[in-house]
């Protein structure tokens, strides 16, 4: 059975570019708060009262019964950490996704912070997940398949000594939160379904220092690194353009 995927006019561009903003302008908000003593849940109350200030709804608080406004993983914990009394230290990084609908219609994208002073390898992982994340937002052109956004990251990270999550994919994004296509981390050029014009997706490499390999915690939410090694995470939300990329998630944040 065929999937559908949605090609999104003009108008539903700029729409999901709205929602998509939001995020960018929340992550900016959030950034300025990472520090040594806040909790995960005052950055979660933080973004719940910045998004809906600014006409917006926290597209993950209730979604599948997920508790909070943003995805707070710290360290080892790849994605869907559950804010918390946890208190950010030096040292630590931080991975904060947020999702925001707005008016029918939906923004998603994700920063790894440091906690102050980090590790040298917790540096370089920043660095090369948010490079990765470039590499493979710069396949996102018509003419493309989902293949050659999965083999950019994949082969800039494991050539610089970094493993990606393969159990975990970004998505189409548009009216809902996930939509078709799936966009792995991991693949072959020129392999997958066609990208088209009016195409929006989110693509949000999740890199480890470690193993790719990585488990649910008991909470049924937090994944985290088998290896308990770090775990960064970066994503924008983009339109698929006939001559190439337009990110939608890109005001006031990388």
């Amino acid at each position: 059975m065929a999937r559908t995927v949605f090609l999104r006019g003009k108008e539903e561009i700029e729409a999901i570019r709205a929602a998509a903003m939001l995020v960018a302008r929340t992550l900016g908000r959030l950034g300025s708060e990472v520090r040594p003593g806040v909790t995960t849940a005052t950055l979660d109350q933080l973004a719940e009262a910045f998004i809906r200030d600014h006409g917006g709804r926290p597209a993950f608080k209730g979604y599948r019964g997920f508790p909070a406004s943003i995805c707070a993983s710290i360290n080892d914990e790849v994605v869907h950490g559950i804010p918390g009394p946890r208190r950010l230290a030096e040292g630590d990084i931080v991975g904060i996704d947020v999702g925001v609908e707005m008016d029918g219609f939906y923004g998603d994208s994700a920063i790894t912070f440091p906690v102050g002073r980090v590790s040298d390898e917790a540096t370089r992982l920043l660095q090369v997940t948010r490079e990765a994340l470039a590499r493979g937002v710069a396949q996102a052109k018509a003419g493309n398949r989902v293949g050659d956004i999965s083999h950019a990251v994949q082969s800039y990270v494991e050539g610089q000594g970094f493993a990606v999550v393969r159990s975990l994919v970004g998505h189409g994004i548009g009216r809902q939160m996930h939509e078709e296509p799936q966009v792995p981390n991991y693949g072959t050029p020129e392999r997958g379904p066609r990208l088209m014009a009016g195409q929006v997706v989110a693509i949000e490499p999740m890199v480890n220092a470690g193993v790719p390999e990585v488990m649910t915690q008991p909470d049924g939410w937090t994944v985290v690194t088998k290896d308990g090694r770090l775990s960064a995470h970066f994503e924008h939300t983009v339109a698929v353009g006939q001559e190439g990329p337009d990110i939608l998630s890109r005001v006031d944040a990388p």
